[in-house]
């Protein structure tokens, strides 16, 4: 069993964009199926530019804020309460396009 409180982790930053922040609940060395499981927090203006997985679906669950999902050049608004999963090979960028912070968890699984 193992018990986290989000209070209790320390901030990293994503790889994507230094200026956005992530607290990293689980990773791969205590799940190994996931990649890892974290909430991440995009200040206004922010970004996770476009990327993609090659073996991996990522999950994302909008807690608060609003934005935009672009998959594969199409763009969707997403605020809280939005889950978007992403499938391996679908260019994917988040954005926070509100004036509110962007909290987003999410996920990877690796495809096998």
């Amino acid at each position: 069993m193992i018990i986290r409180h989000l209070q209790d982790i320390p901030d990293s930053q994503v790889s994507h964009n230094a200026k956005i922040s992530k607290k990293q609940i689980l990773n791969n060395q205590l799940c190994p199926s996931l990649t890892q499981f974290s909430q991440a927090t995009f200040p206004p203006g922010e970004n996770a530019p476009s990327h993609c997985h090659a073996d991996m679906t990522e999950v994302f669950f909008i807690q608060s804020g609003c934005g935009n999902i672009i998959i594969d050049q199409q763009h969707y608004p997403i605020s809280g309460g939005t889950t978007i999963t992403v499938q391996p090979g679908e260019f994917h960028e988040l954005q926070n396009t509100g004036a509110e912070d962007l909290v987003v968890l999410y996920f990877g699984i690796v495809d096998q």
